[in-house]
């Protein structure tokens, strides 16, 4: 090309100035490598990409990289990724300049004017994935993934020349920092590969899996690559008899088909070494063989000739040609004993399969013309961000999001049926309540019990592949908190919060509009004749929208109902009347979330209670013995809250009893038998697990409908053989 400068026309407040000589050395070898790869383009893009070149050279012309490398190599390198691919001229064109709003004074506008807006819009989406403003590095992380979700969602192009971005930066730190290379290695395992996997990037994930490997454990690295390479030396005879063995078979019954060895990734050895305690000898896989053949009817034909070629493991076959996997991969995977007993993992496509295996999404732009999966693909992909979209506004917390959406980026699948036949890909470990959701939100939030294969099980059963489930439903039913101890799958998870929030919102209202009407009238001031417009100055204040957002942030203890009260009641023209003392608050123990009975003493009807308010925790009612109440009742004296049990709440309150019986045969049982006779059910029972003597402490949790009734309890159980002492237990213990 000619070394003219692309920039001269650039003004001194945000380019750099013209020189009257341009010494460039557009004839860099690495240069014309790449120029020569651009041969699948018109010839005036492979213009625009050259003039692009000058752009970014000119730009960042006096920049070094660490490596002291010129600092264009590292976008020329990202932008040879993606003519690799084949990713038209506006994705390459992106990729040279992708550094130079961060790096230089040139803007977007002067970006869009010289190379179109379109490519504008490609440098102004990388751009922004590296401004983050986050306190902690874990911040900063899931605000960058966040953003990452947003320009995906808006061009796929964008977190390609991100992912080769990434993979040359790993290629070219060792002059950074130790500490900083395993920082950013890891984040490429976490969120980078896991990406490139999910989009089908096959290659472009290994790469980032062993460059990442490399730089957090180099030792190991090292001490890998050495005994593979020793083992491919000493396995070269066996891996030779296997590929005469597969092309002699396939000959055999007329299959043309193209075999070559691939060997594990050094990533994938060492996770398998450190998740199965194995040594390096113990793993025989590390060879595996592909058999790329025309079309699927072929592949079928492969797999059985080669299952009467070498015995398969049982349990080791699985067909992603009938259910492709969601990142659209597909092929038929089986696992064969081989020669000398060593096993051999056969993958088995045709040659479109093959291209989307291994350049996933890219393929798309390589293969436009040929093949319709590059496209499926895409549109499966867009379907996945369009829910990771959904996710992410129904959660709101960057921190929350991230951790739901790590459960997506690894989809070790299981395969489900619904009743009508219809497919559905979960994570492994998904359970009845992870399909609930998948299926539809309010399938989820009413599921009362479910049928596998149909067979009633319980709603935290884990799915295997090939089940059929069957859900059923009730009208009334609500997400019951204990599911978010066992779901699997970021849509159900974030649902159940969603819903939990949601009903933390009405309980908290409630329960703010109880205390602010009691303080209201402990002032003198009847509530249903505040002024309409003093509401709204106070609702204006506090930043809400609506009247149920000042009782809400009363109920979570954001706002003191006192302040509130006093505030409502400021107004000159109100109605006044005589104030009277502050009634107490009445518990009935079923309000719902923002009223809670702590945990710690188990407060129970009959108990004297004092309730402490604590900011985005709601009402917790502790018992006047309470230890938690004893050494903090002297401070932050508006944070508790007198509250009484209402008359006869007619319902059933946990309560823990330990009974201190003899150590003798059937002790327990008769124990129990007391319980039960008494009319008290019992939640839980466990044992110390000290050393057995005389007398031995049995722990039970136990159903009562107040104090006197654990009263009576503890009676009845004083006239059981064998019981010692009985104690209510008011801390765990």
């Amino acid at each position: 090309m000619a070394n003219s400068s692309a920039l001269a026309d650039l003004d001194d407040s945000g380019r750099p100035p013209e020189r009257a000589v341009v010494n460039y050395d557009y004839e860099d070898p690495a240069y014309r490598v790449f120029i020569d790869s651009l041969n699948y383009l018109k010839p005036e893009d492979i213009e625009l990409v050259c003039a692009a070149y000058r752009f970014s050279d000119e730009a960042h012309r006096g920049q070094k990289r660490l490596s002291g490398e010129p600092y264009v190599t590292h976008p020329l390198a990202v932008a040879g990724a993606l003519a690799e691919w084949r990713m038209d001229a506006q994705a390459v064109v992106a990729a040279l300049l992708h550094d130079v709003m961060e790096d230089t004074k040139v803007d977007k506008a002067r970006i869009s004017e010289r190379f179109g807006k379109e490519v504008a819009d490609l440098v102004d989406g990388l751009s922004k994935l590296d401004k983050i403003e986050s306190r902690s590095y874990q911040d900063a992380q899931a605000e960058n993934f966040r953003k990452m979700l947003m320009v995906m969602a808006r061009d796929l192009r964008i977190v390609l020349i991100k992912l080769a971005d990434r993979c040359h930066n790993l290629q070219t730190m060792a002059a950074m920092r130790p500490d900083k290379r395993r920082r950013i290695a890891r984040e490429t395992l976490e969120i980078y590969a896991p990406i490139a996997n999910r989009l089908g990037l096959n290659n472009i994930s290994r790469q980032l899996q062993d460059l990442s490997f490399e730089h957090i454990y180099p030792m190991r690295f090292r001490v890998l690559t050495k005994a593979v390479s020793a083992a491919r030396g000493n396995r070269r005879e066996l891996l030779s008899k296997i590929l005469e063995g597969i092309h002699g078979k396939l000959a055999e019954e007329h299959i043309k088909a193209g075999v070559f060895g691939r060997e594990k990734s050094l990533y994938s050895i060492y996770r398998k070494m450190a998740e199965k305690h194995l040594s390096f000898s113990q793993v025989l896989d590390i060879y595996g063989f592909r058999v790329v053949v025309k079309d699927i009817a072929a592949c079928y034909l492969a797999l059985g000739a080669l299952h009467a070629r070498f015995k398969p493991v049982p349990g080791k076959f699985k067909d992603y040609i009938a259910i492709p996997k969601v990142n659209g991969y597909q092929s038929l995977h089986t696992t064969l004993i081989g020669p000398y007993g060593t096993p051999i993992e056969i993958q088995i496509r045709t040659q479109a399969m093959h291209h989307l295996a291994e350049e996933g999404i890219a393929s798309h732009w390589r293969y436009k013309d040929s093949e319709e999966s590059g496209a499926d693909l895409q549109n499966k992909m867009h379907t996945w961000l369009q829910s990771l979209l959904e996710l992410q506004s129904a959660t709101g917390d960057p921190s929350e999001f991230l951790e739901h959406v790590k459960v997506d980026l690894f989809p070790d699948e299981v395969y489900v049926f619904t009743p009508k036949g219809k497919i559905l890909a979960l994570p492994r470990g998904a359970t009845v309540i992870d399909f609930a959701y998948a299926v539809h939100t309010d399938i989820g939030h009413r599921c009362i019990a479910a049928r596998i294969d149909h067979e009633l099980i319980p709603l935290s059963a884990e799915l295997a592949n090939g089940n059929q489930v069957e859900i059923i439903t009730a009208p009334y039913a609500n997400p019951n908190p204990a599911w978010l101890g066992y779901v699997k799958t970021s849509r159900a998870r974030s649902r159940i919060r969603q819903f939990l929030r949601g009903i933390q919102q009405d309980s908290a209202s409630s329960l703010g509009e109880r205390m602010l009407d009691q303080e209201l009238q402990a002032l003198g001031v009847t509530p249903a004749e505040v002024p309409a417009t003093v509401w709204e100055r106070i609702i204006h204040e506090s930043g809400g929208k609506t009247r149920l957002d000042v009782y809400s942030d009363v109920g979570m203890g954001r706002s003191i109902a006192a302040v509130v009260a006093h505030r409502l009641a400021e107004h000159h023209d109100m109605p006044q009347h005589p104030a009277r003392a502050t009634a107490p608050l009445l518990i009935r123990g079923t309000e719902g979330v923002a009223i809670q009975l702590a945990s710690c003493c188990q407060p129970i009807p009959g108990d004297p209670i004092i309730g402490l308010l604590r900011k985005d925790q709601g009402l917790r009612i502790h018992t006047h013995a309470c230890r938690a109440v004893r050494k903090s009742r002297s401070t932050e004296p508006q944070n508790w809250v007198r509250v009484e049990w209402e008359p006869d709440p007619g319902q059933f309150f946990e309560v823990r009893i330990k009974v201190t019986a003899k150590n003798v045969i059937g002790m327990v049982g008769r124990v129990a038998i007391g319980i039960a006779e008494s009319g008290v059910k019992i939640d839980q029972v466990t044992m110390d697990r000290k050393k057995p003597g005389l007398f031995t402490d049995v722990h039970f949790q136990v159903l009562v409908l107040g104090r006197s009734h654990l009263a009576s309890l503890m009676r009845s159980l004083r006239r059981v053989p064998d019981v010692v002492r009985i104690t209510r237990e008011q801390e765990p213990s």
